[in-house]
């Protein structure tokens, strides 16, 4: 069955259908990896947009165990080629029959470099997949760019707390859209991780006495996270040790005064170098992000640029003053992607250990203060 891609700007690319036959628009944004497609696929960053797929050649090796969440999240998904015969001893069926389970529609056998190239050049687009062949550009266009992909975060969350057993530290996720390999990448290092849904208040993850908070990964504008970001302010005004990831990032950002903006095209693959500044080292990195932190706008005295883009100079990281918070815009727990930054998780759990030999070192000390007050007092009465 043919099937039609048609972007906002009037372009429209013909190529088959596959997957579902449905209708839909949405944002279009590419993604360079050239494997891992199914976690690409399963990622809920995705919500609320089409993926095209820059690699060639998707499906190759079927559908496999590597998923990063129990469904696939994109509006559509948009390849060069697709394979109707997959090989691999893990595979338990194809991308065709995926994506029509999940009544997700696709595009297949369009040229996707010239469509990359438009969305660099005129930068990310909303867009239509359809199949129908009797289509009214100037009916849809108006539909185009009036689309929003809105507050997708309550789409993607848990719809209630659940926790990995560990016999570390205890660390409260914020699921606000998480990879499974997130809480997965602490629960291996012995942690125990209770995920919380997007919207669970400080209150209550703060009576939990966690040892350390994760805010995840999550799609959509930040700024659109209103209630979400005042509730980690609540939490950034405590004293417990924060790591936050992509979303998390950014909404951390915004809770303490700083801005993000939308980027022209964004960050999507497994093959973007960040630079840690504290050591001048450069690191390979898997990105999913659209927005970015403005840090013309970040104020010194709160937060300081701890990571960059080596290709375009945004910010990919921040280090809170004064604070035990620090803030990444990749993926350390990657899934699809390099591991070079997955160190970062040892650096969160060293930062949860200081953080509890200090208050346990301060607990110490004001218990000593108090026997000592005790004895001075009880000495004078004799």
């Amino acid at each position: 069955m043919k099937a039609f891609l048609i972007l906002e700007d009037g372009t429209v690319f013909a190529g088959t259908s596959i997957g579902s036959t449905k209708e839909v628009v949405s944002e279009i944004v590419f993604n360079t990896s050239m494997t891992g497609y199914l976690e690409v696929l399963t990622d809920p960053s995705y919500a609320g947009q089409a993926v095209v797929m820059t690699y060639p050649l998707i499906g190759n090796y079927g559908i496999t165990p590597d998923m990063e969440s129990e469904r696939p999240w994109p509006d559509g998904y948009i390849v060069r080629e697709l394979s109707r015969m997959p090989s691999n001893f893990r595979c338990q069926g194809t991308i065709q029959d995926f994506l029509k389970k999940y009544d997700i529609p696709g595009i297949a056998g369009i040229d996707t470099r010239a469509l990359t190239k438009i969305l660099r050049e005129k930068g990310t687009m909303n867009g239509m997949i359809t199949t129908n062949e009797n289509y009214d550009l100037e009916e849809i266009l108006p539909k185009l760019k009036a689309y929003s992909t809105g507050n997708v975060v309550d789409k993607v969350t848990c719809a209630e707390k659940k926790v990995l057993k560990g016999t570390g530290k205890k660390v409260a996720l914020l699921d606000l859209g998480a990879k499974n390999n997130i809480a997965k990448s602490l629960n291996e290092r012995g942690c125990e991780v209770t995920i919380y849904p997007a919207h669970t208040s400080a209150e209550e993850i703060l009576a939990s006495h966690p040892d350390g908070i994760m805010l995840s990964n999550g799609p959509g504008d930040p700024k659109e996270c209103t209630e979400i970001i005042a509730e980690i302010k609540k939490l950034y005004d405590s004293d417990v040790p924060i790591f936050a990831i992509c979303l998390g990032h950014q909404l951390m950002a915004l809770a303490t005064g700083a801005d993000t903006h939308k980027m022209k095209y964004g960050h999507r693959g497994g093959n973007h170098p960040v630079k840690d500044l504290a050591t001048g080292r450069v690191y390979i990195s898997s990105q999913n992000h659209g927005y970015v932190v403005d840090t013309e706008k970040l104020d010194p005295a709160i937060a300081k640029p701890a990571f960059v883009n080596v290709n375009d100079g945004t910010n990919e990281g921040l280090s809170y003053v004064g604070k035990n918070i620090f803030t990444v815009q990749f993926h350390p727990e990657a899934c699809p992607g390099p591991q070079d930054s997955a160190y970062l998780f040892e650096r969160f759990i060293d930062m949860m250990e200081q953080s509890t030999c200090k208050s346990a070192a301060q607990s110490a000390l004001r218990r000593q203060c108090a026997d000592g007050t005790s004895q001075t007092m009880g000495g004078g009465n004799q």
